[in-house]
């Protein structure tokens, strides 16, 4: 099957992606959970969940504005909105230090969730300039994802700050 630019896919590994390039033998296409992938016209398991007109490889404009959104997705802060939880908002974070002499720490929910938000982002465009490195062999990038999934794995305690799961931090037995 052959994908247009624009034409929205599913990966078995990956998940849901939209192809932004493309040459005679493979598509560039970016997935929101893994960045972007240069991956091989012949493989046959691609799902298409929205089609684009298939149009010759001549570069275009949306072409363009598709890498340019990619850029600014991978250098600059999310401005995607992540809810928090309705029972947290207002509250703050104490934090007791063990010699009671000493005054407690009190950070604003908003802060603290904000900065779990930041580190997931941060998170994401370090998985992305893994994939794209030129310079890792493969091996290298899944040695390096691992070390990324088990982060995640460390961070699923405050899965309990988001309101929607599709915002959970997912670790190695998680179906991300």
């Amino acid at each position: 099957m052959n994908f247009g630019i624009g034409a929205k896919i599913t990966h078995p590994t990956f998940g849901e992606g939209v192809v932004f390039g493309m040459d005679d033998h493979k598509y560039r296409i970016y997935f929101k959970e893994h960045g972007e992938k240069e991956l091989g016209k012949a493989f046959d398991g691609y799902q298409l969940i929205e089609a684009a007109p298939v149009v010759a490889s001549v570069v275009q404009l949306e072409d363009v504005v598709d890498a340019v959104k990619n850029v600014f997705d991978m250098y600059y802060e999310s401005s995607e909105f992540i809810e928090f939880a309705d029972r947290w908002e207002g509250g703050v974070m104490l934090i007791h230090p063990k010699d009671r002499s000493l005054k407690p720490k009190e950070i604003p929910n908003e802060v603290f969730f904000h900065k779990i938000v930041m580190l997931r982002d941060r998170l994401r465009v370090l998985e992305q300039k893994i994939n794209s490195n030129s310079k890792l062999s493969d091996e290298e990038k899944v040695e390096m994802q691992q070390y990324i999934t088990k982060v995640y794995g460390s961070l699923t305690t405050f899965n309990v700050l988001f309101k929607n799961k599709i915002d959970y931090f997912v670790g190695e037995s998680g179906d991300k």
